[in-house]
């Protein structure tokens, strides 16, 4: 019987059609994926001589609102040390986006297979699925102009990958939540380089505008998703998501953040500007608290930040005030990196 009461409540949460404001918002999502997309290939003159990957470009030199980017050690090195060392950085960091999003375009078709005949989630799963399958290509393809052979995420998690999809279907909140701790830390990232005004090189700056534009979709997807549903939750299930909430966040965060063992051993990186680096200094434990303001946020609003939670935020060393918007500009961290 209980069995049966959880399937019936299940699949009650899949329908949709009966709140007006959700289904308006997922139609101006998808019309916006009709109107305006990117491709990779078309968006993109990989062959222009503008994009040409050479050597001792100064564009490559990481930007200051890279942890690395900033620290003393790195801006002590040569020129041409600092330019290999953020060829490689800008090449892992797509090469984690990649491998992120194919655990995400798995996932979705997944939960969208569970669907029902109608459901407006449906289309819209489809599109941020389509769009999600042109910003992997055009992550790898930068990943091939530049060189260098990234691994992206820890070894790992690329073995957990093909499992993470499966929790989707049966469990979609945990899955949107781990979607968030993905594309947060990116979106974030790339934004503050963008709005930092620094020269980068044209593969850069491109695949960078293209996927925020983008990912603006989906992050918002996801926030709406979320709040549609946590309230509906029993108490006892909202308490032990807000417990899992933060932990998931700085888990992937690491991962995707933080490069590979190889990247420290291929240049010779000392252990403890790694440590420094990630996350022991002011700067860098600034820098991961700015990650997650809208998350915060999203947790604060539909009642996810008890006490408890938000004393596990600060063991995860990822709590702060949650954001008044999404998207808010975090100003003065951009003005202390400038």
């Amino acid at each position: 019987m209980a069995r049966t009461r959880m399937v019936r409540r299940w699949r009650r949460n899949m329908e949709v059609l009966d709140d007006t404001e959700y289904t308006t918002m997922l139609a101006t999502l998808s019309e916006g994926s009709v109107r305006r997309n990117f491709n990779p290939y078309t968006d993109i003159d990989w062959d222009s001589p503008e994009f040409a990957v050479v050597d001792n470009d100064k564009r490559w030199i990481l930007p200051a609102t890279d942890p690395l980017g900033r620290h003393p050690w790195y801006q002590a090195q040569p020129v041409e040390r600092q330019i290999e060392i953020g060829k490689f950085r800008q090449a892992n960091v797509a090469k984690v986006g990649l491998q992120f999003e194919l655990i995400l375009i798995r996932g979705l078709m997944n939960y969208a297979s569970w669907l029902p005949n109608g459901s407006p989630e449906y289309r819209y799963c489809l599109h941020e699925s389509v769009e999600e399958c042109n910003h992997t290509m055009m992550f790898q393809e930068m990943v091939n102009r530049i060189g260098a052979d990234a691994p992206g995420m820890p070894r790992v998690l690329r073995w957990l990958s093909p499992f993470i999809p499966l929790i989707a279907g049966p469990l979609p909140i945990p899955f949107f939540f781990g979607v968030l701790a993905g594309e947060e830390p990116i979106d974030h990232t790339q934004k503050m380089v963008l709005r930092e005004g620094k020269s980068l090189h044209p593969i850069m700056e491109r695949v960078m505008a293209i996927h925020v534009a983008e990912e603006a979709r989906h992050i918002s997807f996801a926030h709406e998703y979320l709040r549609k549903r946590l309230p509906h939750l029993p108490r006892r299930q909202r308490f032990l998501l807000s417990l899992h909430v933060p932990i998931v966040m700085r888990v992937l965060c690491q991962a995707i953040v933080v490069p590979p063992r190889s990247f420290w051993k291929e240049f010779d990186i000392p252990r403890e500007v790694r440590k420094e680096l990630f996350f022991r200094s002011p700067e860098s434990r600034q820098f991961l608290r700015d990650m997650f303001g809208d998350v915060r946020m999203l947790c604060a609003d539909t009642g996810l930040m008890n006490p408890i939670a938000k004393l596990m935020w600060r063991i995860c060393k990822i709590d702060g005030p949650p954001s008044r918007y999404r998207s808010e500009p975090q100003r003065g961290h951009v003005v202390a990196a400038a």
